[in-house]
């Protein structure tokens, strides 16, 4: 079975893991659609998920996008990139345990995601004084939740998105 043709493939973990990044290189090496659950909403919105966040706080943007969700696992088979918080919402991890996904986890750890997020401004859930701290909470809640809902776990290290995606490919699909 050619995992591409029937099922999407969605990819889970937390922020920084690469899930955006690896999601685009997958869907142009496999030739099918790319969809980030982040960027569609704001396309959608007319406006940044942290303005969103500002306006709505973290409540009004999860409804948004859970309705994202189902609107892209309605679509054909493609690869959807989530956002970290995909899992904290039970409609979502209900309509992603019932859809017909390969449900890829990245996985990495708070010192690879602080290295990664160095620089990063725009993620609302980090505009705080100790990124560590937020960072390490949101894993201690979220990371079991990603553990149960993956089909398959892939840990992320120091390699590429291009790697990744190879990785991915070779071993996983």
């Amino acid at each position: 079975m050619n995992l591409t043709k029937d099922k999407h493939i969605v990819l889970i973990g937390p922020m920084g893991a690469g899930k955006s990044t690896v999601g685009s290189i997958l869907a142009h090496k496999l030739g099918i659609g790319f969809f980030d659950i982040d960027t569609e909403l704001e396309t959608k919105c007319g406006v940044s998920v942290n303005l969103i966040f500002e306006i709505e706080k973290e409540a009004g943007f999860r409804k948004r996008e859970t309705c994202m969700l189902k609107e892209l696992l309605n679509k054909p088979p493609c690869i959807i990139a989530t956002g970290g918080g995909i899992v904290v919402t039970k409609e979502n991890t209900a309509l992603l345990k019932k859809s017909p996904s390969e449900i890829i986890y990245l996985r990495t750890d708070v010192k690879q995601q602080l290295y990664r997020l160095r620089k990063d401004k725009k993620r609302p859930l980090l505009q705080c004084n100790d990124r560590k701290k937020r960072l390490t909470e949101m894993a201690s809640i979220r990371n079991p939740l990603y553990e149960s809902l993956a089909t398959k776990v892939v840990k992320t290290g120091h390699q590429s998105a291009h790697k990744m995606a190879t990785i991915i490919i070779k071993h996983y699909l």
